[in-house]
């Protein structure tokens, strides 16, 4: 290790910074968050570091740097665009044993400011030794997205408590074992999902004289999205790395499967048409029971569970339990299959609104409000409409929807097995009859569809593309080459 990392108390603490630029103003960024006594000398000063004087954030000497400025400080900083100042600078503040840094200069620096994760009152510094300022930011990057912002405020908690946990555990190895349970299990997850009185409720119940420390399990409720793991949130991923029992249903692509915890148990409860691996009311009683158990449940649906996922469902019965749970939402297949297809739901000059139904079956019928549907300058998305595909043509084109209207089905999308097929109204029965397409695929009807001719732009690996010369067409016989691609 070439350098000491510590951290500094720079409340009320003289610092200068000498410059008045960019750099600079980079500089005195993370100073003022730590709420420093903060002077910058400098003839003239950029936008930035005028925002912060306007605010008065710190003091500003609008003049050249003079040797006795100096003397007194915590802290030295030198950003002049002059290098035989910026040496200067460091010699003074070396002779008076001040630590400095000197930007783009390392070797005259003794001290440097690193890359920084911010959580405050938590905070990861990351440095590379001087070797290589890029690699830090691209590791502070990295971490960023590791650790959620709610560390800041379990930190907050658990300082609050420190003085009490201490007094009720004084065996060292019984305390630690309570900032286990509490720092990476339900108090920790409450906090995230920014349940910040349950949290507060849940370690007392921990601190109590007669407390058992069996803690309840938790449900997370997690939308795998349309299926691209790049679509999946942080939080998601965090969960899915801490559940020990995962249950998922079909739509939930085996990539995004794979990224949870190898050693957790899996259940599978997906639903197939006249096909059910698990009737929906054994699955809401499934999660709340595993949940009593003790167990962290990951709950993985495809796409946004809120969104045709019956997740309200669930979460109705786990409230009606009194199990915790908590809702990450995911990418609902409209939005993450019609993007990758390159069809825009809405667009200023075709469509001003947009409406998501179920083309599901049911008794051999669709009933939705056609009237309503079949209104202009609008795009419908029906989800589970394949299968009832032709139902939804005829019904549209009964309530005065043109013949002509664009429609585009999308099989699998966002995955490495996405496939578009686009036509009208009057010929997409024929041309998915030619070549059938595979569930789950997403229906969108409007005139938005006529635009993924210049704007699709998603190839799946792998897999060559078969593009139409003219989309939107009425279908000659071969329409399934000229109207398909994937």
């Amino acid at each position: 290790m070439q350098l000491l990392p510590i951290f500094l108390d720079m409340r009320g603490r003289p610092c200068l910074v000498v410059g008045g630029g960019a750099t600079a103003a980079r500089k005195v960024g993370n100073l003022v968050r730590t709420g420093a006594a903060l002077t910058v000398i400098a003839p003239e000063v950029c936008d930035a570091l005028t925002r912060r004087i306007e605010a008065g954030a710190l003091t500003h000497l609008a003049r050249a740097f003079e040797p006795g400025d100096i003397a007194g400080n915590t802290l030295v900083i030198a950003a002049t665009d002059e290098r035989a100042v910026n040496r200067e600078i460091a010699l003074l503040a070396s002779e008076q044993g001040i630590p400095v840094n000197v930007v783009d200069d390392p070797d005259a620096c003794t001290f440097i400011l690193p890359s920084i994760v911010d959580r405050s009152p938590v905070t990861v510094a990351v440095s590379t030794g001087r070797s290589s300022p890029v690699l830090a930011r691209l590791l502070r990057t990295r971490l960023e997205s590791l650790i959620p912002a709610g560390y800041g405020r379990l930190a907050e908690l658990s300082g609050k408590y420190r003085e009490r946990v201490k007094t009720r555990f004084t065996d060292h190895r019984e305390r630690r074992r309570f900032w286990d349970r509490v720092l990476q299990g339900a108090v920790a997850e409450r906090i995230f999902a920014g349940q910040f009185e349950e949290a507060e409720a849940v370690i007392e119940q921990e601190l109590a004289p007669d407390a058992q420390h069996q803690d309840m399990g938790e449900v997370y409720l997690v939308g795998a999205g349309p299926g691209d793991p790049d679509l999946l949130t942080f939080r998601a991923l965090r969960l899915m790395q801490q559940a020990d029992v995962v249950v998922y249903d079909r739509l939930v692509a085996e990539p995004i499967l794979q990224m949870t915890r190898r050693d957790a148990e899996r259940i599978y409860v997906g639903k197939q048409r006249n096909h059910h691996a698990m009737r929906q009311e054994e699955i809401n009683r499934l999660l709340a029971d595993l949940a009593k158990d003790g167990h962290r449940v990951l709950r993985l649906k495809g796409g946004d569970p809120f969104i045709f996922g019956r997740g309200g469902e669930e979460i109705d019965t786990l409230a009606a339990e009194g199990v915790p749970f908590q809702v990450i939402p995911g990418v609902t297949a409209a939005s993450g299959c019609a993007a990758y297809a390159g069809i825009p739901l809405t667009h200023r000059d075709y469509a001003q609104s947009v409406t998501f139904v179920t083309g599901h079956l049911k008794d051999g019928t669709i009933n939705l409000n056609w009237p309503a549907l079949a209104q202009p300058n609008q795009t419908i998305v029906f989800y589970m409409g394949l299968v009832g595909l032709p139902i939804i043509v005829e019904r549209l084109m009964a309530h005065g929807v043109a013949p002509t209207m664009p429609i585009a089905l999308v099989q699998q999308g966002t995955t490495h097995l996405q496939k578009v097929y686009t036509g009208t109204l009057s010929t997409i029965v024929e041309i998915v009859a030619q070549d059938p397409p595979e569930p789950p695929t997403l229906v969108i009807v409007g005139e938005v569809v006529q635009l993924r001719d210049r704007l699709s732009w998603y190839r799946p690996p792998d897999h060559p593309t078969l593009r139409a010369t003219s989309p939107i067409v009425e279908a000659p016989a071969n329409a399934d080459l000229l109207c398909r691609s994937d």
